[in-house]
């Protein structure tokens, strides 16, 4: 595989996190394979584009959510047609204008290619509370703001 995939699955990385940030949940499965599956960060579970769909739909569309904030550490091949990407987040809620560290995360994708074109296998949003250890919280937030644009 060469290293021009790197790019794309970033790429996909990106359209997932900004489909979040517009609120646009159709685009968002969009992303994922016909049964791509979906981990939330509250443990929620969904497979398949549809599923994907109408599971964030009403949250998008009824709840103010918070913005990601993103930082990729990590991408690598797993074969000619799978990869996957390491990353973390932050979210700045509704109304602030800073990154709320109990709500951190890392973020993993797996990506898989299918008639040329790279899409979520899985997409799992973790929790990234590092209890009892807040200096890496506060590390982990620290970076994520030096990468705000």
């Amino acid at each position: 595989m060469n290293t021009s995939y790197q790019d794309d699955i970033n790429s996909l990385y990106q359209r997932l996190i900004d489909t979040w940030n517009k609120r646009d949940a159709k685009g968002m499965a969009d992303q994922f394979t016909e049964q791509g599956i979906q981990i939330g960060f509250d443990g929620s579970k969904v497979i398949g584009r549809e599923e994907i769909s109408s599971h964030l739909e009403p949250i998008l569309e009824n709840h103010p959510t918070a913005l990601f904030i993103t930082l990729v550490k990590n991408i690598r091949a797993l074969g000619t047609d799978t990869a996957i990407l390491q990353a973390i987040a932050g979210m700045i809620p509704p109304g602030k204008t800073d990154i709320e560290p109990t709500i951190n995360a890392h973020q993993t994708l797996v990506a898989v290619k299918k008639d040329n074109d790279w899409k979520i296998e899985l997409f799992q949003n973790t929790p990234a509370q590092f209890h009892g250890r807040p200096e890496i919280v506060e590390q982990m937030t620290d970076e994520l703001r030096r990468s705000i644009k």
